[in-house]
């Protein structure tokens, strides 16, 4: 029987195999690949020892080149020897073959001891060989218990790279073959799971020898049962199983238990004829069919409790007088599957051995068929499952903008998925610590209504919400928890309910959603409450991103109004414009005979004049003609840009305007247009007057460090003040009547913005640290015009050296502004020890020593700087010259600097009184020298 069985597998796989070959050309050889297949297929065929040598031999041949000889050496079992037919003789025990077997390795060599080899393998086997041969010595390994099954020795052409990994492949199919071989040996042999001795039975019925049915009468039937076995549905398959049990073992009825590792259950889908329109489960732990899964023993109805009779009863719909439950175990786990269970034996007889045999019989061939089939369905399950949900993910996450749409869709998910009745959703409030409904039944609750709540703790909704896990009641109205009130005034009658909490993505309950009635069945199953489980997390996440999403529009709402505010306060009206307007656009020459000039100090033009002087650098530099600047637009953009800017002690509009002032000097005097373009030039400017936007008094790390909102924004990114400047450049320019580049094309206006965002974003000091060896080099090669990064590095440098001007003025206004600067820094220090912080030395009013502070700054960050812009810019020498007389003036006055931070009176005034000293002392060596009145020597006496 098993030798037919054989020569119908290897009918089937030719069948198959010739089928491939169909689309063939005919002048087209078979390539490596289709042989390595057919190798594989024939393998796979093989069912028995008398054909396994014959098959391996022919695989060997097909695959690896020019086969000179195989031998073939398979374990005996019984023996525990590994023999080979050909001819009949063991594998040495001893040797250097002995040795490459213990090895469990393949080996590759030019050859054996002739001694260790029998007679007919040493022409072929034995050292040397020729240099194009090699012999391999394959041992097959079963992992399982750790030894070698069968030796092949092979006499060969050498290998390819492509021989080894076909040989590879092939060794590992051979041994899977050789495996199965062994194990239907063992089956063939009749080993049977014997049955538990019960105090009423100690063992089943003898058979009668009268007792119709042979082996071979069985195999006939179980060979025409397998070929019925081809349903890719569980139940059908089922069906035709238990029908050909019943007719075997004469039973009224049959079913199977099958085991679910992954739920730790016994699960019946099938009773006799009848496919159950919910599964029945039983926890693995039942009594003693728990039992038979743990012990792979079979028993009988004498060997259960009463209550688990009882079970069965209820199961089967009728009185069970006699069972015979047999494990059914896969072979290639050796784990119990399935419990195969008769009930009722025709005629009242006992259940004896005979009827275990056949039970056995029938599983030692479909057992494979019906775990492939359960996994089948299985799979099918979870693709559908997996498929619901990405279509529930795609459908939920398109509406996050309204939770009350949102809710309405959850609801609808969970009635298609689920097949219930009835579904609602209710949001936890942990504030009133209520459920709340604003959809319920699939409608909405209007704005006039009120919402449907609930208290947090009671009834079922209240209870999956408090113990946050799922609760599947399959009878409501026996339930302690149910309130069948709502339905007695309705009608409507509750059969079933299936809870499940919504989870955040924090694990913390946000909600709970309630399916009532399942549709097509008596009640939610296993597979619902996974289905459940997994919509939830979908559910959880979209309704938290949801509400989040709404506190973000509210945020947006928040910051629009806020920004609306804000513009609102620095709106310029018309008559501030007129005003501005009314004589037109002053010449620069009448604002100081010496504002064109380095020596000139912005600070002393008064605070009202100032932006008229914007206007008339703008014209001066031909910004307005050249870029068509409508002229109220212009002075509409000063006066909110001057408007822009707080009152902290140094970073205010008079820094602004000194900066761009300066810019304006070095565009007048170091002839920038033969370095950089117009459009670079008029960023440079406008970036100026924009750069210190809302300065609040504080640095970037002080943002980062407190907190701040700005720091939310923009800390990600770095200088977060510089980034904040430069928005609220572009919200000024967005604001109606404000935007002096309407005239450019987009390709010029795209480009202007990116120029302002890169050289306001330079202001950041740690930016210019960071590219201060890249300055360097490009003092040390010389300034190339047609070099794209030569013109963003100059823009930079540029930009810090207009940022830092204030130090290229009189020795006056230097004291001046760093009595400003460490005011504003003392302010932070305070904000930062209130903060529980520790501030820097130059921020600590207590620490704090100016001059050294002073010195070191201009040391190690001004003076290189404008050192960098004379290399660059020869005509910019007075610059760094001025900038290091003032460095020399701070090393004079140390000595009277007796504090750390400021005076008490906030003011570092008695620093000119020292300078005047100094002054007065070098007129009066000049007088003795008799060349005072020089115009020469007043100069000397200025700087």
């Amino acid at each position: 029987m098993v030798l037919i069985l054989q020569h119908i597998l290897i009918a089937v796989i030719e069948f198959f195999r010739r089928g491939q070959q169909v689309f063939l050309k005919a002048d087209e050889p078979p390539s490596h690949s289709d042989v390595l297949q057919d190798a594989l297929l024939s393998l796979g065929s093989i069912i028995e020892t008398s054909s396994i040598r014959e098959v391996i031999k022919d695989v060997f041949e097909a695959v690896l080149p020019k086969v000179e000889s195989i031998f073939i050496y398979l374990l005996d079992v019984e023996t525990n020897k590994l023999l080979c037919d050909d001819p009949p003789h063991e594998l040495p025990r001893e040797g250097q073959l002995r040795d490459f077997v213990i090895k469990q390795k393949r080996v590759e060599c030019s050859g054996l001891p002739p001694s260790e080899l029998h007679e007919k393998q040493v022409n072929s086997l034995a050292a040397p060989l020729p240099p194009d041969k090699q012999v391999l010595i394959i041992p097959l390994v079963d992992l399982d218990n750790g030894r070698v099954i069968s030796v092949i020795l092979v006499c060969c052409n050498q290998l390819s790279e492509a021989n080894e990994k076909h040989l590879s492949i092939l060794e590992k199919h051979v041994t899977v073959a050789c495996k199965r071989v062994q194990a239907i040996q063992a089956a063939s042999k009749w080993p049977r799971v014997s049955l538990s001795p019960s105090p009423s039975q100690k063992s089943l019925a003898k058979s009668e020898s009268s007792e119709s049915g042979t082996y071979s009468d069985l195999d006939r039937k179980i060979l025409q049962l397998c070929g019925e076995l081809y349903d890719l549905d569980a139940a059908s398959l089922q069906l035709k199983v238990i029908n050909y049990l019943q007719q075997e073992t004469q039973s009224l009825c049959c079913c199977l238990l099958l085991v679910s590792e992954d739920n730790h259950q016994l699960f019946c889908q099938v009773v006799g004829d009848k496919v159950m329109e919910e599964e029945i489960s039983f926890p693995l732990t039942f009594g003693h069919l728990g039992k038979v899964v743990e012990k792979k023993k079979s028993i009988t109805l004498q060997d259960i409790s009463p209550e688990e009779h009882r079970q069965l009863n209820r199961m089967l719909g009728f009185e069970a007088y006699s069972m015979l439950c047999v494990p059914v175990i896969s072979r290639a786990t050796v784990q119990v599957v399935a419990l195969a269970c008769a009930f009722n034996k025709r005629g009242g007889q006992k259940y004896t051995e005979a009827d275990e045999h056949k039970i056995q019989h029938c599983f030692c061939y479909t057992s494979t068929v019906l775990t492939s089939t359960l996994a089948f369905q299985k799979e099918q399950k979870l693709k559908f499952e997996c498929q619901a949900l990405l279509q529930v993910a795609k459908n939920l996450f398109t509406h996050l903008d309204d939770v009350s749409v949102l809710l309405q869709e959850i609801i609808i998910e969970a009635r298609n998925l689920s097949n219930a009745e009835i579904c609602s959703v209710f949001l936890l409030d942990r504030m009133n610590h209520e459920l709340v409904a604003k959809v319920f039944d699939g409608g909405v609750v209007n704005d006039d209504e009120n919402e449907f709540r609930i208290p947090a703790d009671q009834g079922i909704a209240g209870h999956v919400a408090t113990t946050g896990k799922i609760l599947n009641i399959k009878d409501a109205y026996s339930h302690p928890l149910f309130y069948r009130g709502v339905d007695d005034s309705t009608g409507f009658r509750t059969r079933n309910i299936l809870c499940f909490p919504i989870k955040d993505e924090n694990n913390e309950v946000i909600g709970v959603a309630e399916l009532v009635n399942k549709i097509n069945g008596p009640g939610f199953n296993r597979f619902d409450e996974d289905l459940a489980t997994a919509f939830s997390i979908y559910c959880g996440i979209s309704i938290a991103h949801s509400l989040l999403y709404k506190k973000v529009h509210e945020a947006q709402f928040r910051s629009h109004l806020a920004n609306e505010m804000m513009m609102y306060h620095m709106k310029v009206s018309e008559e501030e414009m007129t005003k501005l307007l009314t004589f037109g656009i002053q010449p620069v020459n009448e604002i100081h005979p010496s504002f064109a000039y380095f020596t000139y100090t912005p600070r002393s033009l008064p605070d009202d004049d100032t932006p008229m002087a914007i206007l008339s650098m703008f014209e001066d530099m031909g910004f307005i003609n050249t870029y068509k600047i409508d002229i109220q637009t212009l002075a509409r953009f000063c006066l909110m840009v001057k408007k822009g800017y707080r009152d902290p002690p140094y970073h205010n509009w008079m820094h602004a305007f000194s900066v761009s002032h300066f810019c304006y000097l070095l565009n007048q005097n170091l002839e920038l247009s033969k370095y950089l373009e117009d459009i670079e030039i008029f960023a440079l400017f406008v970036s100026c007057m924009c750069h210190d936007l809302d300065h609040r008094g504080t640095n970037n790390s002080f943002q980062v460090d407190s907190q701040s909102v700005l720091a939310a924004l923009y800390s990600s990114e770095g200088s977060v003040m510089e980034r904040h400047h430069f928005a609220q450049a572009i919200a000024i320019l967005n604001t109606h009547g404000c935007n002096i580049f309407e005239q450019f094309s987009r390709k010029d206006y795209q480009r202007m913005l990116d120029l302002m965002r890169d050289i306001i974003l330079a202001t950041d000091l740690a930016h210019h640290l960071r590219i201060f060896k890249d300055l360097q080099k490009m003092a040390d090669v010389g300034y190339d015009p047609k070099n794209k990064h030569h013109h963003s590095l100059i823009l930079c440098l540029l930009m810090t050296s207009c940022d830092l001007s204030d130090q290229t003025k009189g020795w006056k206004t230097t004291t001046k502004i760093a009595e400003l600067i460490y005011k504003e820094f003392f302010s932070q220090g305070d904000l930062e020890k209130a903060m529980g912080n520790r501030p820097s030395e130059m921020m600590d009013r207590e620490k704090a020593y100016i001059p050294e502070l002073q010195i070191s700054f201009m040391e190690h960050i001004a003076m290189p700087i404008y050192k960098l812009l004379q290399e660059l810019f020869p005509k910019s020498a007075e610059l760094y010259e001025r900038v290091s007389a003032n460095r020399e003036h701070w090393t004079k006055v140390s000595h009277k600097f007796t504090i750390r931070g400021l005076p008490s009176n906030n003011s570092l005034d008695f620093l000119d009184e020292e300078y005047d000293q100094l002054e007065e002392q070098a007129e009066e060596s000049l007088k003795m020298n008799g060349c005072l009145e020089t115009k020469g020597t007043r100069e000397t006496i200025e700087q």
